[in-house]
C-alpha cells in the first residue's frame, strides 16, 4: 500500500492505493468518478483517458501511485457549477454521443488537443482523436463538434 497525495478536479484527495493499482481504478472505484470508462485495459481504446498536469493520458495503463504530488481532470471536472463544459455541449449538439461509451475519452483528448491547439484543422483533430476508438463510427460528427468549439472559443477570445 501506498499513499498519494493528488489533486482531483480541482479538489485535494488522498489515499491509500495498492501499487499496482492503475489510476481508472481509482479513479472509479475509490473516488467514484465513473464517468471515466475502462475498456481494453491496454491503452488502445482511449476509453479511459484523462488529463494529468494538463496532458492527456490512457489511465487503464497509468499507475495509480504516479498521480501521487499531480492534478488529474476528469470528464466530471469538465463541467463548471453543474453546467456541461463547451466541448461536453457540442458533442451533443453534433449527436457525437451515440452509445456513449467512448465519449469521456474523446472528450478529454479533443480538450487536450483545443487546450494545445486553438485552430486544428480537420486532419488535425482526426490525428489527435486517433488513439481514441468509436465503435458507433461517430468520427464525423466528432470532428464537427470539436471544429465548432475551437471557431467559438477563438471567436470569444
Amino acid at each position: 500500500m501506498r499513499k498519494i497525495n493528488c489533486i482531483v478536479n480541482s479538489k485535494p484527495v488522498s489515499l491509500e492505493v495498492e501499487d499496482g493499482r492503475t489510476l481508472v481504478d481509482m479513479l472509479r472505484q475509490d473516488l467514484g468518478l465513473t464517468g471515466t470508462k475502462k475498456g481494453c485495459g491496454t491503452g488502445d481504446c482511449g476509453a479511459c483517458t484523462v488529463l494529468l498536469d494538463g496532458v492527456s493520458v490512457n489511465s487503464c495503463i497509468c499507475l495509480a501511485a504516479l498521480a501521487d504530488g499531480h492534478e488529474i481532470t476528469t470528464i466530471e471536472g469538465l463541467q463548471k457549477d453543474g453546467k456541461l463544459s463547451d466541448i461536453q455541449q457540442a458533442f451533443i449538439d453534433h449527436g457525437a454521443v451515440q452509445c456513449g461509451f467512448c465519449s469521456p475519452g474523446m472528450i478529454m483528448s479533443a480538450e487536450y488537443l483545443l487546450e494545445n491547439n486553438p485552430d486544428p484543422s480537420d486532419e488535425e483533430i482526426r490525428r489527435a482523436l486517433s488513439g481514441n476508438l468509436c465503435r458507433c463510427t461517430g468520427y464525423q460528427q466528432i470532428v464537427d463538434a470539436v471544429r465548432d468549439v475551437a471557431a467559438s472559443r477563438r471567436q470569444a477570445d
